[in-house]
C-alpha cells in the first residue's frame, strides 16, 4: 500500500519591491569597482596593444550585466512560504533552489539587517535547522514583515515539542 502524497504547491510570497534597488545597489559598488580597475590598468598600460582595449571594453559591459539584469530577473523568481507545517523559499537567478524546513526541525530564527538594506529598509530572515544542507535564508524582506515573521516563526516553534533533532 503506498502512503498518500503530499501537494507541495510553490511559495507565493515576493520578497520586497525594494529589493531590486537595493539589489542594483548593491551590485552597482562591486561594478564600480571593476571599472576603476579596468580605468586604471587602461591608464597605466602605455604600450598597450588593440585586444587589451577590446578586453577591458569586454570587462566593463560584463561587469554592468549583473547589475543591469540581475535584479528584476531575481525578483520575479525569489519567493517565500511559511505554512503551518513548514518554510519553503524558491531562491536563484541562475541556479534555481527550493528549500524546504519543516518548522518541528527549526532550531534557530535571526533576522540581520546590513547599512544598505537599513537604507532600503529591508531585512534579511535566517532560518536554521537541523539539516546538513544549511539554514534557509530569505533575503530583502520589507522590515516589518521579516520582524512579524520572526515573532511568528518563534512563537510557533517555541510550541513545539522535541529539540529539533
Amino acid at each position: 500500500m503506498s502512503e498518500p502524497t503530499a501537494v507541495l504547491r510553490e511559495p507565493t510570497n515576493l520578497v520586497s519591491p525594494r529589493a531590486v534597488s537595493y539589489w542594483r545597489v548593491s551590485s552597482g559598488i562591486g561594478t564600480l569597482v571593476v571599472w576603476v580597475a579596468v580605468a586604471v590598468t587602461w591608464l597605466l598600460w602605455s604600450e598597450r596593444p588593440w585586444w587589451a582595449t577590446a578586453l577591458l571594453l569586454l570587462a566593463v559591459v560584463a561587469a554592468a550585466v549583473p547589475t543591469v539584469l540581475m535584479p528584476p530577473v531575481r525578483y520575479r523568481i525569489h519567493r517565500w512560504d511559511v505554512t503551518d507545517v513548514a518554510v519553503h523559499t524558491r531562491s536563484g537567478w541562475i541556479t534555481r533552489e527550493e528549500r524546504i524546513a519543516p518548522l518541528s526541525r527549526v532550531q534557530t530564527v535571526d533576522s540581520t539587517q546590513g547599512a544598505l538594506m537599513r537604507f532600503f529598509g529591508l531585512r534579511s530572515l535566517t532560518v536554521t535547522t537541523a539539516s546538513a544542507a544549511g539554514p534557509i535564508t530569505i533575503d530583502c524582506l520589507d522590515a516589518a514583515v521579516a520582524a512579524d515573521l520572526v515573532a511568528h516563526l518563534t512563537a510557533v516553534t517555541g510550541a513545539e515539542r522535541g529539540d529539533a533533532t
